[in-house]
């Protein structure tokens, strides 16, 4: 029994001690005492180790104090540590999921805020890890019983005895091999993993592990190296041509451990997230081996499946006539798969697209995304379907004379790139400075993840290499390039300073378009690039086309505000760009719907009533699209979709797919009017050629006068179209450039004689009228 003088004594020494220890370096001390006459000394805060340094044959108990900071200081319910094997990035052999309470991890009340946990007989076999599997960091997070109090995350050394990595073989590839993944028979593969930093120095060891040694390591399967290539690789023979095969390299150094890594060049991932892609959109597809191995595993089959392509020699007819139509699979059908969008193709068709484009399919992390977050280039996300439904989607394409366009993000990629946990800075988060792929931070201000660094020349191998890939194995007929600004090592803090003129990054694109030239010459190359125009200009001028954002014109208009509403930035008239230089859009992913905002911020019967909404929305189409030059549509745009962009806070998110839209007369007058006056670019081509001249008067002057286009091809064809964003009736005086009969193109009303060249045409309210002469 203590009395009260020892009571009073044990206190006072305990808070001298307390205060003794209690600094911001948060000492290891032994553990605290215990309310008997002869105590232990008090335990420090945070994480205490016994023995201080840890062995992974031998037992470890972890003891953590809470400080007042700390969330768990006063907390009385019970602990547990989130705890695992670290291997770069990785946490392996992890006994719980975070919302999984466990005995084994639940932690032992040493004192007030002080728990403890004991690894037994030794951290080896309390976390299951064969010998020769390196034990060598501990990663912990101590949390309470719900998840909702915790510490951050700890890091603990522990000394490995069992891993003994072989001494390197150094020898010359086999002839013909390059990076990746090369299969040499139905039997026979060669993998090769380049590793060397910018300083030339690479990694100590390297190993493949797999199916074929359960993902144990071996000897058998240590990499060799060739310095001279800079690579790592090693021949596997005796394989089955029909099995698909899962792997990883595991590779590190003795002084900062090891990581695991597939390779960048697999056309398919396993990856944990797996388990939530369903049956019905990729069958047969085989479970993560999560007791044996952590991280994205790579794949390969030396028989790969075959498809029967239908469409082999589609290709585009005039880029400068493209009107394509933007899509995200995961929002397009209510299952979000590629064979469901294949199902609704028809509705693209009949409107009068020529051209598809696709959203990011390359692999991105998770399963749910707008698919800027990639991280492997030659896989297609296994969330929409399988790569030979991909194939499937694209040959119905082409079978429909429809293009398809796929969005590439070569400025960055997630940490789970293998180039970039390759050279990783732990402590920072982020790509070391070592690495040769990727910037540590972003020369630019408007990157995300991790900015791949384009004058390396590893990169632009890579680039061009992945999109000749996707050409011929996919038959892509194009690209569309996200945040092409981006591709440039010249600082800058603002957009002005990002936009300036940057003959490298020109250099660099132009090369990237050559690469795709020498696949396929009829190409289409659209860049997100928002640079000045002198810049632009150049591009385009090689060949490629540019994104012409012109949302806030046209959703002032649909709003019914004159301010702020012209549309003379749409095409190159006026300008110094060539002819189909820029892809005009109204609507794209990342702007808000003007049919959104009509109902948001409009005034009116624009604000409350449905068909005037919708014919506000005809009036933008019918200046739109009588426009030359490559247009793009959003997905949805065509049935006045008004969902807002930041649905639910959250603007990558999904969206309610609405096709019971197009069962909405006003809304499926909408879609009509598209398919119209998409029509005329087709049935009256000379229009939308080059030589044909252009009269038109869109500024914010010409509202309350009338709009219009005004075209006239060389061999006598002509088309008016006539706009009115006002609530009445006006009269517009129209240059119509030649005089003669014209034909009621909308309206199949009494053919209209023009006496001379420029004739007033009385135009309704919030409506529209088109002319033709043949």
């Amino acid at each position: 029994m203590i009395t009260k003088n020892k009571f009073l004594s044990w206190l006072f020494i305990s808070l001298f001690i307390f205060a003794a220890c209690s600094d911001d370096k948060d000492p290891v001390i032994p553990p605290g005492p215990g309310p008997d006459p002869d105590p232990d000394p008090e335990l420090a805060e945070g994480i205490t180790l016994t023995p201080a340094s840890l062995d992974d044959t031998a037992e470890a108990k972890i003891t953590f104090k809470a400080p007042k900071s700390s969330a768990l200081y006063g907390y009385t319910g019970d602990v547990y540590a989130h705890i695992g094997v670290v291997e770069g990035t990785d946490w392996l052999y992890v006994p719980a999921d975070w919302d999984e309470n466990i005995s084994k991890c639940k932690m032992t009340k040493e004192a007030e805020n002080a728990w403890s946990l004991t690894l037994s007989s030794s951290i080896r076999s309390w976390f299951g890890v064969t010998n020769g599997m390196p034990v060598q960091k501990i990663g912990l997070v101590v949390r309470s019983s719900d998840g909702k109090k915790q510490e951050s995350d700890a890091f603990i050394t522990v000394t490995d005895n069992t891993f003994k990595p072989a001494a390197t073989e150094n020898a010359s590839m086999p002839s013909g091999m390059q990076e990746g993944i090369n299969i040499v028979s139905t039997s026979t593969v060669t993998l090769v993993l380049y590793d060397k930093d910018t300083k030339g120095n690479h990694k100590d060891y390297a190993y493949v592990i797999g199916d074929f040694n359960d993902w144990t390591i071996n000897n058998a399967y240590q990499m060799k190296r060739d310095e001279a290539a800079g690579c790592w690789w090693l021949t596997l023979s005796g394989l089955n041509g029909q099995t698909e095969y899962a792997f990883q390299y595991y590779i590190g150094t003795k002084a900062d451990g090891n990581i695991r890594l597939a390779d960048a060049y697999t056309e398919k991932v396993i990856d944990p997230m797996d388990v939530y892609i369903p049956a019905s959109i990729y069958p047969g597809l085989r479970g993560y081996p999560s007791s044996k191995t952590a991280g994205i595993i790579s794949t390969f089959k030396t028989q790969p499946d075959a498809y029967n392509w239908q469409s082999a020699d589609f290709k585009v007819e005039d880029k400068n006539n493209l009107v394509i139509y933007e899509m995200l699979f995961r929002d397009f059908t209510s299952e979000g798969s590629v064979n469901a969008a294949l199902a609704k193709l028809d509705h693209i068709r009949e409107m009068g697209a020529n051209a598809v484009e696709l959203m990011p399919v390359q692999e991105f992390d998770g399963n749910e995304s707008w698919g800027y977050n990639p991280c492997f280039y030659f896989a297609m996300d296994k969330a929409y379907g399988t790569k030979n439904d991909y194939k499937k989607f694209i040959d119905a394409c082409h079978s429909k004379g429809m293009a398809v366009i796929l969005d590439v993000v070569y400025n960055h990629a997630t940490g789970s790139n293998p180039f970039a946990k390759l050279y990783w800075d732990a402590a920072k988060n982020k790509t070391a400075s070592n690495n040769p792929w990727f910037n540590v931070d972003a020369p630019h201000p408007h990157s995300v993840f991790h900015d791949f660094n384009h004058e390396s020349g590893l990169v632009q191998t890579f680039v061009k290499r992945n999109l000749q890939f996707l050409l011929e194995e996919y038959k892509i007929d194009g690209f569309r390039f996200d945040l092409t600004k981006g591709f440039t090592q010249k600082k800058s803090s603002d957009d002005a300073g990002a936009s300036a003129y940057d003959q490298t990054r020109i250099d660099i694109l132009k090369g990237y378009n050559d690469a795709i030239m020498k696949v396929n010459q009829d190409a289409v190359v659209i860049l997100e690039h928002f640079a000045v125009e002198a810049e632009e200009k150049v591009l385009a001028e090689a060949g490629m086309q540019l994104w012409r954002n012109r949302n806030h014109a046209y959703c002032q208009s649909a709003m019914g505000y004159s301010s702020e509403s012209a549309f003379t930035g749409l095409t190159n008239f006026g300008t110094t760009m060539p002819f189909g230089g820029w892809v005009g859009y109204m609507e794209s992913h990342d702007e808000e719907r003007a049919a959104y905002k009509q109902t948001a911020y409009a005034t009116g019967a624009l604000k409350t009533d449905l068909a005037t909404r919708m014919h506000q929305l005809e009036v933008n189409a019918s200046l739109f699209f009588t426009v030359p030059g490559p247009k793009m549509i959003w997905q949805f745009g065509e049935l006045g979709y008004d969902i807002t962009l930041d649905a639910d806070g959250d603007k990558t998110g999904p969206k309610p797919v609405l096709w019971n839209y197009k069962d909405v007369a006003e809304r499926k007058g909408l879609y009509d009017t598209y398919s119209k006056l998409i029509a005329l670019r087709t049935s009256h081509k000379s229009l939308f050629q080059q030589a044909a001249t252009m009269n038109w008067r869109v500024g914010v002057s010409d509202w309350n006068a009338g709009r219009y286009v005004s075209l006239k091809s060389l061999t006598g064809e002509g088309l008016v179209a006539v706009g009115n964003f006002t609530s009445q009736t006006i009269t517009c005086q129209v240059n119509f450039q030649q005089t003669g009969t014209w034909t009621d193109y909308i309206n199949g009303g009494d053919d209209l004689t023009i006496a001379q060249e420029t004739q007033p045409i009385s135009v309704p309210a919030h409506s529209f009228c088109v002319y033709v002469k043949k």
